[in-house]
């Protein structure tokens, strides 16, 4: 029997998790373990997928998927549930369980940067991995403020970022795919003049290692972390649930 795991999402060819697991499963020599991208160009393809596809034990869902795809769902954990966001689904027969390990990436990735005077965070954009962000930092007890280009209740836009804004906020976590290969030279429009030591910046991307946004902080002696360790912590989480031997915080 073939045991088959994939990924879903749009404009994935990039994807860290492909070669990841595969590594992964010829590390503990399991061949008849095999992942693959599937690529939709939208989220009504996925029941389509599910029907045309055999043996499928678990999916990981990326962007622009993480919230679109809870509808198709049977279950979700209580974390994803509380987040509003998947990344992770678990297949047993044709019941389909939803989680969310981006919590448990980004809490292990950012817990050992964070000094005492990283008290209060923005947190760049608004999508899925937002809320897995912002879930995290209310574990820690850290204060954040949302930016989006087009802010709702409780959100500023990008414009209303001053230094006093940076000084307030010393950590900044980039949600946003501004900066991802090929589109290098992009980033997230702050005033970067402000940053300076006393700064943390996080970026999710992980593909280029050090975005722009993160060129902008090192360069005024900001700390900065790049998202590829959070990916992998959240691959192993993933791994833990299909095969029942979950990870904990």
């Amino acid at each position: 029997m073939q045991f088959r795991y994939g990924l879903v999402g749009r404009n994935i060819s990039y994807s860290f998790s492909k070669g990841y697991f595969t590594k992964k499963f010829e590390t503990l020599g399991l061949r008849d373990h095999s992942y693959e991208n599937f690529d939709l160009p939208q989220i009504e393809g996925f029941v389509q997928l599910l029907e045309s596809q055999n043996n499928i034990k678990g999916l990981n869902v990326t962007i622009p998927y993480k919230e679109a795809i809870i509808p198709y769902l049977d279950v979700m954990d209580a974390n994803a549930k509380k987040i509003g966001a998947v990344n992770t689904i678990k297949i047993e027969g044709k019941l389909l369980k939803g989680y969310n390990t981006d919590v448990y990436g980004f809490r292990k990735a950012l817990e050992p940067l964070l000094k005492k005077h990283h008290h209060k965070s923005l947190i760049l954009g608004t999508g899925g991995a937002s809320k897995a962000v912002a879930f995290v930092l209310d574990e820690l007890g850290l204060a954040y403020q949302w930016v989006s280009r087009t802010p709702k209740e409780h959100q500023i836009d990008y414009a209303s970022i001053n230094k006093e804004t940076l000084r307030e906020y010393p950590v900044l976590i980039n949600c946003t795919p501004l900066g991802t290969y090929p589109n290098i030279l992009d980033k997230p429009p702050i005033p970067y003049e402000f940053l300076g030591r006393d700064h943390l910046l996080f970026d999710l991307i992980y593909n280029p290692g050090k975005t722009a946004f993160l060129k902008e902080g090192e360069s005024r002696g900001a700390a900065i972390c790049n998202g590829l360790r959070m990916l992998e912590l959240q691959a192993e989480k993933a791994w833990s649930i299909w095969r029942g031997t979950e990870l904990s915080l």
